[in-house]
């Protein structure tokens, strides 16, 4: 078995440090454009673990022209989202890298904003041209008679997350998370283990797949660490007005709340602060996405961090293998995700 790839090994190769390196395989900012395009061609070459599977730049290349044979004057990837790209999102640095890996084969990536009138009328954005789509890639795309609807279009399709499916049922088409589960089990160990066990839950575990996994994860964690869950502190909402609502209701507070994502916990602390308690003093919380936000609030979050760059380099194969090979089976494919503690938990 070769050597496995680290870090370092990148960084000595390049002449940089660690911490350039780092933040170019993280889609961390303040790195020059040609240096994080240096940096990944590098890893890429190298065989590092999150490109394991990309293709080099030549065979990049050469994929590329495979592709414009297969699918003529279809350049187009077309993103459809219920949300605005300029909004503080996971996504949003995902596409920035998809959208570089897509112009290496010879694609445009074009967004669409899907309103809630298309989705009550169950049509499709007013700048979609199917006649020029080679592929859709779903961001936010939850509600699942629409996504059906999509996926009658016979056109290749991805979703980045999706509704949530507890029975069982799941789309007809290729779907991409991140790793939702072991790092939520693993925060809930580690506070078990430090005697803080009165532990809950708060977001809407039916908005979307994701959500729905951290919940599930919770509730396996405390399942394996032989905690009941006290089924007053698992409050499925995701704003601030109605999250205080719940809040109120309670004559106590858990020693640390789970939130759905990292917005779900910024509007927790709101609430939280509202009803006049402290974060962490009262009770600690955790999110979920490690957003730049996570970093700014006081105090700041303990999270999960999504590698955004690994999520946009498995997008782009799941999408060029698809359109190349529409009759391949559906896949879902998961990337790693890392516990991050801040303050917010007092770390342990």
């Amino acid at each position: 078995m070769g050597k496995r790839i680290t870090i370092q090994d990148i960084a000595d190769e390049l002449g940089l440090s660690r911490n350039t390196v780092s933040k170019a395989l993280n889609n961390s900012a303040g790195l020059a454009e040609a240096t994080r395009t240096r940096i990944i061609q590098k890893a890429m070459e190298m065989g590092y673990k999150q490109f394991a599977f990309a293709h080099t730049l030549i065979e990049q290349q050469a994929l590329s022209e495979r592709l414009a044979i297969a699918v003529g004057d279809k350049r187009e990837i077309a993103m459809l989202s219920t949300i605005y790209l300029t909004s503080p999102h996971f996504s949003s640095l995902m596409l920035d890298a998809l959208q570089r890996e897509l112009a290496q084969l010879g694609y445009t990536l074009n967004a669409h904003r899907v309103t809630e009138d298309n989705i009550a009328n169950r049509t499709l954005p007013i700048t979609f041209d199917q006649s020029r789509v080679a592929a859709i890639i779903c961001i936010e795309m939850f509600d699942p008679t629409y996504d059906e609807m999509l996926c009658k279009m016979d056109i290749p399709i991805l979703f980045v997350d999706a509704p949530v499916h507890p029975q069982g049922e799941t789309l007809p088409a290729d779907q991409l998370y991140m790793e939702n589960m072991t790092q939520i089990m693993k925060l809930v160990n580690d506070m078990t283990e430090s005697g803080r066990k009165r532990i809950g839950f708060i977001g809407d575990w039916e908005h979307c797949q994701s959500f729905y996994e951290r919940y599930c994860a919770y509730r396996l964690g405390m399942l394996r660490a032989k905690v009941e869950v006290d089924e007053r502190f698992c409050i499925k909402c995701n704003y601030e007005d109605e999250i205080g609502i719940e809040l109120a209701k309670l004559d106590d507070l858990p020693d640390l709340f789970i939130c759905a994502n990292d917005f779900v916990a910024i509007d927790a602390l709101m609430a939280l602060r509202g009803l006049g308690f402290d974060v962490p003093k009262d009770v600690a919380l955790a999110g979920f996405d490690d957003s730049a936000e996570s970093r700014r609030c006081m105090p700041p979050l303990t999270t999960i961090h999504i590698h955004t760059q690994i999520m946009a380099y498995s997008a782009v194969q799941l999408l060029t293998s698809r359109i190349k090979e529409p009759s391949l089976d559906f896949r879902r494919v998961y990337t790693e995700t890392e516990l991050i503690y801040r303050a917010s938990t007092m770390q342990v």
